[in-house]
C-alpha cells in the first residue's frame, strides 16, 4: 500500500488480521512456554537446559537485522508471511523427539527438542521485521492503542482457552506421545494462519532517499535521553518478566511438586491474568495515557512476585490451599508482566518517530531479546548452582524472586522519570483505574465507538449523563459535530453533568454559542454559567441583542451565576421593556441570582402589569423570595395555593401561626413583652391584609418591628403593600406574610 487505508479498508484487514493474531496464539501457546518446559522436563531436562531453551525465546531478536536485509529487496509482507510460516515448518522435530526417547536416546530427543525450538524462534525473529511496521499500520487511528491491546485480549483469550484444553489433555504424566501430537496441532494451525498474512497489505514504505543506516537511526535516537531511560527500563523489566514468567513453572514442579496437568492448568490462569489487563489496558490506554499504566503495571509486579518470595503452603497437608496460590500466583504474575509488556510498546511507538520505525523496532526486540536470553539462562544456572550447593529447592528460589523483586523497586524509582506523552498525572491516573463511574465511563465510551445508529448513541450518551465522568469529555466533545441534533443535545447534556471542564471544552462551548443560535446555543451557554467559565462574560453580554430568546434568557442567567454585577441593571431593563415571558422569567431568574435587594423594584412592576402570560407570577414572586431568603418556606405554600387558590389565606395565616409558635418555643428565656406585642400585632394586621385587603396596619408592623428605610426590602415592602393592584394578588399577599414571620423569627 502507498497511501493511507480507508476506514473500510482499515476494519476489512484488522478483521483478517485479528484471525491470524487468533491462529497465531493458539499455536505459539502449544508450541512455546509452559508446554515446552513440561516436555523438557519430561525429557529429562535440568534447570540450565530450561534456561537455555527459555533463552532461545529471546534469540529470535537478535535474527531481525537479516529481516532488514531481506526487506530491502523483498515486500515486507512476504518477508514476514514466509518467516512465520517457515518458523512452524522448523518444529516437526519435536514431532519425533518421544520415538527416540522410547529406544533410550535421551540425548536425541533433547537436541531435537533445542534444534527444532531454537530454529523456531530464529525464524520467527526474520519475520518480526515486518511485526512492527504491519501493527502499526492496521492500529492507525485515535484508537492506536486500544486496538493494539485488542490484539494483546484476543491473544490472551485463545491462549487462555488454549492453556485449559491442554491441562485437561496432559492429566497428571501423560505419555510423552501425547506431545507429539499437541506439537503436530500446533503446527498445522500455525501453517494455516501464517497463510492468511499474504493477504495482508504493504505497509507504506521508507522512501529510498530518507533511508538511514540502522546504526545511525539507533545512535541518533540514544542520544535523547528520554529515549535512552525508556530503553534502560525496558531493559530491565524485560528480564524480570522473562524469568519470572518462565520459572514460575519449573517452581510449582520443583518446590510444590505438581503434575504437568496441573501446571497447564495455572497456565490457564496466567493466561487469564493476560486477558483481564489486556481488557482494562485497552479501556484505558488511549484516555489515560502509556506512562502512568507502565509504574502502576510494575507496582503491581512487585505485588504479584512477593507470594513466591514467601513460598507458603510448602509442605501444606490441606489439598486445597497449594492449588489455590499457584493459580493466584500465576495469575497475578501474569496479570502484572503482560501490561507492562503491552503499554511498553504502547509508549515506544509514541516516543519514537514514525519514519524510524522499523530500525528502532529492531533495536526494541533486540533489547527485549538480550534481557530475556541473558536473564533466562542466568536464572537458570543460578538455581542449579545453588541446590548443586545444597540449599533447599524452595530456599533458592525465594533468593531468586527476592533479586527480582529488589530490581523491580529500582525500576519503579527510575520510571517516574519517564516523560508523559500526553498521559495524565499517576494520581489522576490512579483516581481513574480505582472509580468504578469512571470504568463504567471507558465502557459506555467504547459501546460509543461501536454504535452504528442514532438511537444507540442516545442511549449510551443518555447514560453517559446518568454517570458523568470527565474520562469522557473528548469523546462527548466530537459527538457536538454530529450532524443529527439530537444527538449533539444529548451530548451537551452529558458535559453538563460533569463536575469540571478543561480548555478545550470550554472553547468547544463558546464556539457553539457564536456559531450555533436557535439549536444548541443555549445549551452551551448554560454550561458556561453553570461551570463558572468567566472568561464567557464578554461573549454572554454581546447576547441581549440576539434574536434567539431561549440564547438571551440563558445568557442572562449565566451572567448572574458568573457573578457579572455590571450586567444586573442591563437585564433589569430588558426585562421591563420585553413582552417575551420566556426572557422574562429568565431575567427574573438571573435577578434572584445576583440576590440583590435593588431588583425587587423591578420584579414588583412585573406584578403590576395585567393580564400576563402563565406562570411569570409564579416565578416573579419566587424570584423575590429567593433575594430575600425565603424560598425554602415559601415553595411549598405555593405550590398548595397552585393545587387550590381558595387557600391563599388559609396558607397565610398558617404559616403565621406556625412560626409564631416557633417564636415562642425557641425565644422561651428571652420571650419578652415585646416579642409578644409584636405576634399579636402581626396576627391582627395579616388578618386585615389577607381577609380586608388592608395593608396599612401590615405597613405600619414592618417598619416598626422590622428594621427601618435603609433596609431595601422592608422599605419596598412597607410601600408595595399599600398598593391596591398588588395586594389584590393572591400570590403577592402570601409572599408578604410568609417573609414578615420568618424575618420576625430570625431577628
Amino acid at each position: 500500500m502507498t497511501g493511507q487505508l480507508t476506514p473500510y479498508q482499515l476494519k476489512k484487514f484488522r478483521k483478517l488480521y485479528n484471525v491470524f493474531n487468533g491462529f497465531n496464539s493458539f499455536s505459539f501457546t502449544i508450541l512455546s512456554g509452559s508446554v515446552i518446559t513440561l516436555y523438557a522436563l519430561r525429557l529429562g531436562a535440568t534447570s540450565t537446559v530450561i534456561g537455555v531453551l527459555n533463552a532461545f525465546v529471546f534469540t529470535a531478536f537478535f535474527f531481525m537485522p537479516v529481516g532488514k536485509i531481506l526487506v530491502r529487496r523483498l515486500p515486507i509482507v512476504q518477508v514476514f508471511a514466509t518467516a512465520w510460516l517457515t518458523r512452524y515448518l522448523v518444529m516437526i522435530p519435536l514431532v519425533i523427539a518421544p520415538f527416540f526417547d522410547r529406544v533410550g536416546r535421551n540425548d536425541i530427543a533433547l537436541g531435537l527438542m533445542m534444534i527444532g525450538v531454537f530454529a523456531f524462534h530464529a525464524s520467527r525473529g526474520v519475520g518480526m521485521i515486518g511485526n512492527n511496521p504491519v501493527l502499526n499500520e492496521m492500529a492507525a487511528g485515535p484508537d492506536r492503542g486500544a486496538y493494539m491491546t485488542h490484539i494483546q485480549v484476543i491473544a490472551s483469550a485463545v491462549s487462555m482457552f488454549t492453556s485449559l484444553g491442554i491441562a485437561l489433555l496432559l492429566g497428571r504424566k501423560p505419555p510423552l506421545m501425547i506431545y507429539a501430537i499437541l506439537m503436530s496441532i500446533g503446527i498445522i494451525s500455525g501453517v494455516i494462519g501464517s497463510l492468511m498474512l499474504y493477504r495482508i497489505p504493504e505497509p507504506p514504505a521508507e522512501e529510498e532517499g530518507k533511508r538511514e543506516e540502522f546504526f545511525a537511526v539507533v545512535r541518533r535516537a540514544l542520544r535523547r535521553a528520554p529515549f535512552r531511560r525508556f530503553i534502560i527500563i525496558f531493559l530491565a523489566l524485560s528480564l524480570i518478566s522473562s524469568v519470572s514468567r518462565a520459572f514460575i513453572v519449573v517452581y510449582s514442579r520443583s518446590v510444590y511438586h505438581q503434575g504437568d496437568g496441573m501446571v497447564s492448568l495455572y497456565s490457564v490462569f496466567g493466561s487469564l491474568g493476560a486477558l483481564a489487563i489486556g481488557l482494562l489496558t485497552r479501556l484505558l490506554v488511549d484516555r489515560v495515557g502509556a506512562k502512568p499504566l507502565y509504574i502502576t503495571y510494575t507496582f503491581a509486579a512487585v505485588i504479584g512476585l512477593l507470594p513466591a518470595l514467601l513460598s507458603p503452603f510448602v509442605g501444606s497437608v490441606h489439598p486445597w490451599a497449594i492449588p489455590l496460590f499457584l493459580a493466584l500466583l500465576f495469575f497475578v504474575v501474569n496479570f502484572a508482566f503482560a501490561g507492562t509488556e503491552g503499554v511498553a510498546q504502547t509508549y515506544f511507538f509514541g516516543l519514537i518517530r514514525p519514519t524510524d520505525m522499523l530500525d528502532l523496532g529492531i533495536l526494541y526486540y533486540i533489547v527485549y531479546g538480550i534481557a530475556g536470553a541473558a536473564g533466562s539462562f542466568a536464572a537458570g544456572l543460578f538455581l542449579d548452582t545453588l541446590v548443586d550447593a545444597g540449599i533447599a529447592p524452595v530456599l533458592a528460589f525465594r533468593i531468586l524472586f527476592a533479586s527480582l523483586t529488589l530490581l523491580l523497586l529500582v525500576v519503579l524509582f527510575w520510571q517516574r522519570k519517564l516523560i508523559r506523552l500526553g498521559a495524565l498525572p499517576l494520581r489522576g491516573a490512579l483516581g481513574v483505574i480505582f472509580s468504578f463511574r469512571d470504568l463504567r465511563a471507558l465502557t459506555l465510551l467504547e459501546r460509543l465507538e461501536k454504535s452504528r445508529s442514532v438511537q444507540e448513541e442516545h442511549e449510551v450518551l443518555e447514560a453517559l449523563h446518568d454517570m458523568p465522568s470527565t474520562v469522557a469529555l473528548t469523546e462527548l466533545l466530537d459527538r457536538l459535530r454530529s450532524p443529527r441534533l439530537s444527538v449533539r443535545i444529548e451530548a451537551l447534556r452529558a458535559i453538563e453533568a460533569l463536575e469540571t471542564l478543561n480548555s478545550e471544552a470550554e472553547d468547544a462551548l463558546l464556539e457553539d454559542v457564536q456559531n450555533n443560535p436557535y439549536t444548541t446555543a443555549y445549551i452551551s451557554c448554560r454550561i458556561l454559567g453553570n461551570h463558572g467559565v468567566r472568561r464567557a462574560i464578554p461573549l454572554l453580554r454581546t447576547l441581549f441583542t440576539a434574536e434567539d430568546y431561549m440564547l438571551v434568557g440563558e445568557a442572562m442567567l449565566a451572567l448572574a451565576r458568573l457573578g457579572d454585577t455590571e450586567s444586573r441593571v442591563k437585564i433589569e431593563e430588558y426585562i421591563k421593556t420585553t413582552k417575551n415571558p420566556r426572557i422574562r422569567i429568565m431575567g427574573a431568574s438571573a435577578l434572584e441570582t445576583f440576590g440583590s435587594s435593588e431588583s425587587i423594584q423591578v420584579l414588583l412592576d412585573l406584578l403590576r402589569e395585567e393580564n400576563p402570560p402563565p406562570y411569570l407570577r409564579d416565578e416573579v414572586v419566587l424570584s423575590i423570595a429567593g433575594i430575600v431568603g425565603i424560598m425554602e418556606r415559601f415553595y411549598p405554600l405555593l405550590v398548595q395555593y397552585r393545587e387550590d387558590p381558595a387557600l391563599a389565606n388559609a396558607l397565610a395565616q398558617d404559616e403565621i401561626e406556625e412560626i409564631t409558635e416557633s417564636i415562642a418555643s425557641r425565644k422561651r428565656s428571652k420571650y419578652t413583652q415585646k416579642i409578644k406585642t409584636a405576634i399579636k400585632e402581626l396576627k391582627e394586621a395579616a388578618g386585615r391584609f389577607t381577609n380586608a385587603y388592608d395593608g396599612q396596619p401590615l405597613s405600619r408592623w414592618i417598619l416598626t418591628y422590622l428594621g427601618d428605610t435603609k433596609d431595601m426590602a422592608v422599605y419596598l415592602f412597607s410601600q408595595a403593600i399599600l398598593e391596591d393592584d398588588l395586594v389584590a394578588h393572591d400570590r403577592f399577599r402570601l409572599l408578604v406574610c410568609t417573609w414578615a414571620a420568618n424575618r420576625l423569627l430570625n431577628n
